[in-house]
């Protein structure tokens, strides 16, 4: 049984004629005629009395038409909110990020618009290395992508051809460690001389570890380390930092509070932070209008409060 044959019969209960219904319907009358039979051959039984002028509906045929109606009523409803899905869909902009950015930057970015744009965090995102983000650029698998990047020059081998980016604020890597009983660093960058020092790392294959290490090389009289752990979330090197396994490199508006506060504290003088930037990067090929859209929108200037620390 076809959908339009429900509306076939709803139309043929309505004018009583079958020349009249087939009009309405944009059929031949042979046609029309053809698919109420086939109609009535599906449901088993007689449903239009022909005999009569006009025609007439058998008692099943009654029967049926509430049930067209209703059928046909909620056909029309479901198509309605499946036609509202798809364009809440074609909107909706798939944001991949780490787990810090959205904590930490996203809120405070999509704060500054008077009209947020209709971002859909990729909560799949957060377990990924920085490869992982323009991989699934290139596959489609979702619409920007937030990231760290260095603001220093850094040796990286990422393949971002096709992609292009907006620097949306900065961000400082920071050392830091559990206070001892005096507030001073349980863990020090500074003099630790040939003792290694316990770190907990960022995975070694990701964007941030390879920053760290190449501004280390940079400072030339860097302490040996002990890794006792590599995570690629940074909120895991904040808990075990937090246990005083040993120190860690966190992004400063996760930390702020902490320092603020004395939790935590510097585990180093300020030679030691790392800046970085952080950059939303899209395909330039994508066909996402709402896409296309914010990145016009990201091309004005950003009002002096707007930027970054």
């Amino acid at each position: 049984m076809e959908l339009r044959w429900l509306d076939d019969f709803i139309a043929l209960a309505r004018t009583r004629h079958f020349s009249r219904a087939a009009d309405e319907q944009n059929v031949t009358q042979p046609t029309f005629s053809r698919r109420i039979k086939l109609l009535e051959e599906e449901m088993g039984t007689v449903l239009v009395n022909r005999q009569t002028l006009p025609l007439s509906l058998t008692p099943a045929g009654e029967e049926f038409l509430a049930l067209c109606q209703d059928v046909t009523r909620r056909v029309a409803t479901t198509r309605e909110r499946l036609l509202q899905l798809a364009e809440a869909s074609a909107s909706r902009i798939r944001l991949a990020a780490p787990q810090s950015l959205l904590a930490h930057f996203l809120p405070e970015w999509l704060a500054r618009w008077t009209s947020p744009p209709p971002l859909a965090p990729y909560l799949r995102a957060t377990g990924w290395l920085a490869d992982d983000y323009f991989q699934a650029l290139a596959r489609d698998e979702c619409d920007l992508a937030l990231c760290y990047w260095p603001a220093i020059p850094c040796p990286l081998a990422f393949d971002t051809e096709g992609l292009e980016h907006r620097v949306l604020g900065r961000e400082r890597l920071l050392p830091v460690s559990l206070p001892d009983a005096n507030g001073r660093p349980r863990f020090s960058l500074e003099g630790a001389g040939r003792r290694p020092v316990p770190l907990i790392a960022y995975h070694p294959r990701g964007l941030i570890d390879t920053v760290i290490r190449s501004h280390l090389r940079q400072q030339g009289d860097a302490p040996t380390f002990s890794v006792l752990n590599e995570s690629i979330q940074s909120s895991n090197i904040r808990e075990l930092v937090g246990l005083g396994y040993g120190l860690g490199w966190l992004p400063h508006r996760a930390v702020q509070d902490a320092l603020a506060g004395g939790t935590l504290v510097a585990a180093g003088a300020p030679r030691w932070e790392v800046p970085m930037e952080i950059r939303l990067y899209r395909h330039r090929a994508t066909p996402h209008r709402a896409v296309a859209s914010l990145w016009q929108a990201l091309e004005a200037p950003a009002p002096r409060g707007d930027r970054a620390r």
